[in-house]
């Protein structure tokens, strides 16, 4: 009998899982043996500063510890990190931490199985072959960026050619690439590489060229091969981890891969996501981008984690943490708080007990996860395991697809960041920017509209500034990017910093 294990091989340290071929083997076999998993989405407040995290990952790891000491057949599956921002140390990786790690840190946090390597190694050729064109008088301009794990300031804005053609390029980091993000959300080889082939590779006479025009692709996704793959690993107790897809919720779309949580449903019970930064980010765009519009299933409960000190010491911005949880309940999604305790802060429970009370919260799951792990939820987690057992499967909701670009910006802010449509604020220039954009699409055979929403912010605010009276937050509109392949559309908002360098600490 055809199993997992047929199509998963050893790479050092983790097993591969070739994910496209077992989803396609059970798409053709119906009657295989198969588990209709259900997901849970983990995500938190949005931090006190951009480049700390509110322990996701760690949190994530204790839970399915904890459940499966319970009898429940439990797993996770995680985004890779980025190594930029894990290297200058001012944000943990993607392993947890203490007694809620995964067994092999060291290798989730610096590159896994060379993923992103080859990602950035295949859109880095893309833009060569897009470089070529421009020699062949196929392309005027090259509009799909560089990439790389840890770009300099300096390579933000260059000219290559210099002299001769002068033609602008950028460099972005990786998992911020269109590539990485057509790897997120194809569930097949084949609809990668039609993805691959629609990305928009430059301009010839102010008209958009693919590179399906110009190239053949099959050398780009024989690259992509090992990147399209899972990784499975397992956390220090001995429960299944899947690794797959990008991070940074704030400038991309901050969720694993579509098919590894695909996968992970058809051999599991419960399959718990870690979606990117806060709530507004990574479970924005988990419901509204791979829900709404990619066929993700809808989360039956989600965990919003918080520390003591990002929800209750700092008054201006203690509005955020109820919101987020407040805003889960009315999707009908049962919201369990989960505070995440440092060193020092066990005297805080009673009172962040008190606390969640008054606000009508869930009994919230509290806990110093670092130190305890999952045998720190055991006694907490009834209320959530009855959700899970008792959750019918979630209906899909409504796509956006065709709703104006600016309504649809609208509606994210009134729903995610709580500021209603009359106060979202266009920049000078965005009209502009959106015109070219409609424009492009257009010359492209596509519409704007029709493309998922991607809003691009500072993960460390929701609004142009969060420490303002209700009444006067605001959401600006800044500038529009397409990203066709992808079947995106990235909207530039907030006044904040989006990539803000990292503190070496």
């Amino acid at each position: 009998m055809t199993t997992i294990e047929d199509f998963t091989s050893q790479y050092g340290l983790v097993k591969k899982i070739d994910a496209f071929g077992y989803m396609d083997y059970l798409k053709s076999n119906p009657d295989a043996p198969r588990k209709h998993g259900k997901v849970v989405l983990v995500t938190a407040d949005t931090p006190l500063k951009a480049s700390r995290g509110e322990g996701k990952t760690t949190t994530t790891i204790a839970l399915i510890d904890a459940l499966r000491a319970r009898g429940i057949d439990a797993t996770a599956v995680l985004r890779q990190p980025s190594m930029g921002i894990t290297a200058a140390g001012s944000k943990g990786g993607a392993s947890g931490g203490g007694k809620a790690s995964l067994t092999h840190p060291e290798l989730i946090d610096w590159g896994l199985c060379g993923e992103m390597a080859a990602i950035a190694a295949a859109q880095n050729l893309l833009v060569s072959f897009a470089e070529k064109a421009i020699d062949e008088g196929k392309l005027d301009t090259i509009l799909v960026p560089r990439v790389s794990e840890v770009p300099s300031r300096s390579l933000r804005s260059i000219t290559v050619d210099a002299g001769k053609n002068n033609v602008a390029e950028k460099v972005v980091l990786t998992p911020t690439s269109e590539l990485m993000q057509i790897v997120v959300l194809s569930r097949s080889m084949d609809e990668l590489g039609k993805r691959v082939a629609a990305m928009i590779a430059g301009t010839k006479d102010g008209k958009p060229v693919q590179f399906g025009e110009f190239i053949d692709l099959w050398r780009i996704t024989d690259m992509l091969a090992d990147a399209v793959k899972p990784a499975l690993t397992e956390t220090v107790n001995g429960s299944p981890v899947y690794v797959h897809g990008g991070p940074f919720a704030n400038v991309s779309i901050g969720i694993p891969t579509l098919v590894s949580v695909e996968m992970a449903c058809a051999l599991h019970d419960v399959v718990i996501v870690e979606a990117g930064y806060g709530t507004d980010a990574g479970a924005q765009k988990w419901l509204d981008i791979a829900c709404r519009e990619y066929g993700a299933q809808w989360p039956s409960a989600a965990v919003v984690v918080t520390r003591a000190s990002t929800w209750r010491d700092d008054p201006e911005l203690a509005w955020r943490y109820p919101f987020h949880v407040n805003r889960l309940e009315k999707l009908d999604i049962p919201a369990f708080p989960l505070i995440n305790l440092w060193e020092g802060e066990d005297d805080q429970v009673p009172s962040l007990r008190e606390t969640a009370a008054k606000l009508g919260f869930r009994d919230p799951i509290v806990g110093n996860l670092y130190r305890d792990g999952g045998e720190g939820l055991a006694d907490q987690i009834d209320a959530f395991a009855d959700v899970l057992a008792n959750a019918a499967a979630p209906a899909a909701r409504d796509s956006h697809r065709g709703m104006p670009l600016i309504d649809n910006v609208k509606w994210v802010a009134e729903n995610a960041y709580g500021v209603p449509a009359d106060r979202v604020v266009l920049k000078d220039g965005f009209l502009d920017s959106l015109g070219e954009a409609s424009e492009l699409c257009k010359d492209a055979g596509l519409s704007l509209d029709d493309l998922a929403l991607v809003a691009v912010k500072s993960p460390a605010t929701m609004t142009d500034n969060d420490r303002a009276p209700e009444a006067e937050r605001t959401v600006t509109l800044k500038k529009v990017e397409v990203h066709a392949g992808a079947g995106l559309v990235h909207v530039n908002l907030t006044t904040s910093l989006t990539t803000p360098m990292p503190k070496i600490v």
